[in-house]
């Protein structure tokens, strides 16, 4: 995590009255600084991730995720010659799954849309939240393993909330926290952050935590290397033509 160890007495004095004074909009700019700026930001169109995705028990994948702005994404998994896969083309999503058996593509529901669509941010949900009309607000501190990290809630227009803890120091976001109704079931994902590194004046974890809120289980995704702007094409994401 991107934190301090230990803060004297002043300094959390300090942190203290900032914490009170302290806006939902100084917290993005402070989080977009810390990405390396919203030129750098903008000027990133397409990021290709690559590196392993390990389970508890140990079992790894080959993972590939490939972002394109402002609403594309594609997740591939590979595994002894099998690639399952996921994908957002910012209005469909859609599934490969031959882990499962299913080596046709299918389509994947309105509500299992979600937390691909909400996955397709190129740095996070914060940055261009004002310009989706999506609302922002800053709910305090909260204790993220020892440290109380400023705590902003992302309400999107399709009604799914993050919430984005970011450390008080650096103001990268060390912790996220999904909200979703998928089915009528409410659903809670939480995800760590860290060893963030710059691609192209850009910092961006290259290892991240997920899991189910309070479960000790994690899915650990282990980024190898990152490209930012190369090349993709739309159909990466679209719905394969079916060849009959």
């Amino acid at each position: 995590m991107l934190r301090n160890a230990f803060l004297s007495g002043f300094a959390w004095l300090g942190f203290a009255v900032t914490a009170q004074a302290i806006t939902a909009d100084e917290l993005v700019a402070k989080n977009i600084d810390a990405h390396g700026g919203m030129a750098h930001i903008q000027a990133i169109k397409t990021l290709k991730f690559e590196g392993k995705l390990v389970f508890d028990g140990g079992v790894e994948l080959a993972y590939i995720n490939l972002r394109k702005a402002p609403d594309k994404v594609r997740n591939e998994g590979t595994m002894q010659g099998l690639t399952a896969v996921q994908a957002y083309d910012g209005k469909d999503a859609w599934q490969i799954q031959p882990f499962g058996g299913r080596k046709d593509p299918e389509r994947l529901s309105a509500d299992d849309a979600k937390p691909l669509a909400n996955g397709a941010d190129l740095v996070n949900g914060l940055v261009d939240a004002k310009s989706r009309g999506d609302r922002v607000e800053y709910q305090g501190t909260e204790d993220v393993d020892g440290t109380d990290a400023y705590k902003l809630k992302l309400t999107r227009k399709n009604g799914a909330v993050t919430y984005y803890f970011l450390d008080p120091d650096y103001f990268l976001e060390v912790r996220s926290l999904d909200s979703l109704v998928l089915r009528g079931v409410s659903v809670e994902t939480e995800t760590d952050y860290g060893d963030y590194e710059k691609v192209d004046g850009v910092y961006l974890p290259f290892s991240t935590a997920s899991g189910a809120k309070g479960s000790p289980q994690k899915q650990r995704l282990v980024v190898n290397k990152a490209q930012a702007n190369v090349p993709l094409d739309d159909a990466q994401f679209a719905f394969p033509a079916v060849t009959k």
